[in-house]
């Protein structure tokens, strides 16, 4: 059979053959197989276009997806399969695309670890989980990861939320907040603990009892409409502990206060 027209459409080329439907090819298509017009080819070369061309289109599918920023090879597939790449060529279609190294994971890692410890807010179990969830494997973010040291972010993180509630919370409180805030982005126990004591946080006697007699204030309003006597000053005790003051500190505080 032989081409009788080549003509560009938007990002692709349409062929025509004559005694056979058209079909739409890439430019690498083209190029691969030096097609023009009044070209013979047989079946089997036929064959072979169609395929590198559904390859090939898959191939310029990812790229563009890429294009726009680094990309896993789960989320390459995600996006293949949703643009109904034949399934068969993605695998081939990845491969290739790590080989020239536009999918490489563990550059990914790396990129995402040091925009993380630059402008971001995330421990490293977070991050590793986001990264997981990204489709990359434990066994590539593991030795990556402990190449780097979260506990400067740590105490970036630390400074950040003491400088917030140094001047609304007892210091246990200030304290537990904070390595409570850390745990939850991702830090472990003990790099929490290691920031909160890089703050070097000093006991303020006229503060801790301002603050505990505002919550005081608080507190009695709201148990002493249905308490009174032992009941209500237990409660309060409760209360005043669970917000981070000291026994002695609410003990005394309720000889002046009841």
């Amino acid at each position: 059979m032989k081409i009788t027209k080549i003509e560009k459409k938007k990002r692709l080329y349409q062929v025509e053959l004559d005694g056979a439907d058209s079909l739409y090819v890439t430019e690498d298509t083209i190029v691969h197989f030096m097609l023009s017009k009044q070209m013979v080819i047989s079946e089997e070369e036929l064959a072979d276009i169609k395929q590198f061309a559904k390859l090939s289109y898959g191939k310029n599918l990812a790229l563009y997806h890429i294009s726009f920023k680094p990309r896993t090879a789960k989320e390459v597939r995600d996006y293949l399969q949703k643009h109904e790449i034949d399934d068969k060529l993605i695998p081939e279609i990845i491969k290739q695309l790590k080989d020239d190294k536009w999918i490489d994971e563990s550059r990914l890692v790396e990129l995402t670890i040091e925009q993380n410890l630059s402008s971001g807010d995330k421990g490293p179990f977070v991050l590793k989980q986001k990264l997981m969830q990204r489709g990359i494997s434990s066994s590539i973010i593991e030795p990556i990861m402990e190449q780097y040291d979260f506990t400067d972010l740590g105490q970036k993180l630390a400074q950040k939320l003491y400088k917030k509630y140094q001047t609304k919370l007892p210091n246990r409180a200030l304290k537990d907040k904070i390595i409570q805030f850390l745990n939850n982005k991702g830090f472990d126990y003990q790099l929490s603990k290691l920031a909160v004591e890089t703050l070097a946080i000093e006991r303020d006697d006229e503060l801790e009892e301002e603050l505990i007699y505002k919550e005081l204030d608080k507190q009695y309003r709201k148990y002493s409409r249905k308490y009174e006597g032992y009941d209500l000053k237990q409660r309060l005790i409760q209360a005043l502990m669970r917000k981070g003051f000291g026994f002695d500190d609410i003990k005394s505080a309720l000889r002046e206060y009841l």
